[in-house]
């Protein structure tokens, strides 16, 4: 399992990568690896703005459907369209071709509540 030391993560097991005020953000090697075998990613297209830790849609696997969450506030900017045919890609890779949305970071601040590597892998216990 790996933990990317320049990511920051959410407790529910959201990750965030900033990229100069873009937030690329997907769901962990430990999510995605409890939830099994994804086959589906349904995101809330008539969402444009959103609020740190609301949700902006779902990821099903086999076993179980999941909420995903927004680790902070931005305007949503891009969908990963990958993932409407190829939704397995986020077991493959979740830290890259497996990334779920692409915002606009309104308040950069909101960045410094997040968790680093070395937080995140206490919290999953590892």
């Amino acid at each position: 399992m790996t933990f990317p030391v320049d990511l920051k993560y959410t407790k529910d097991h959201e990750w965030l990568r900033v990229e100069n005020n873009i937030g690329i953000i997907g769901i962990t090697d430990y999510a995605q690896s409890e939830l099994g075998d994804i086959v589906f990613v349904d995101i809330n297209k008539n969402l444009s703005d959103i609020k740190k830790g609301e949700t902006f849609g779902t990821i099903e696997a086999v076993k179980t459907v999941s909420d995903l969450f927004s680790p902070v506030s931005g305007k949503i900017i891009e969908i990963n369209s990958d993932l409407e045919s190829n939704a397995e890609v986020i077991n493959k890779d979740p830290y890259g071709n497996g990334w779920i949305i692409k915002i606009e970071i309104l308040d950069v601040s909101e960045i410094n509540e997040l968790l680093d590597a070395e937080a995140y892998k206490a919290l999953i216990g590892q």
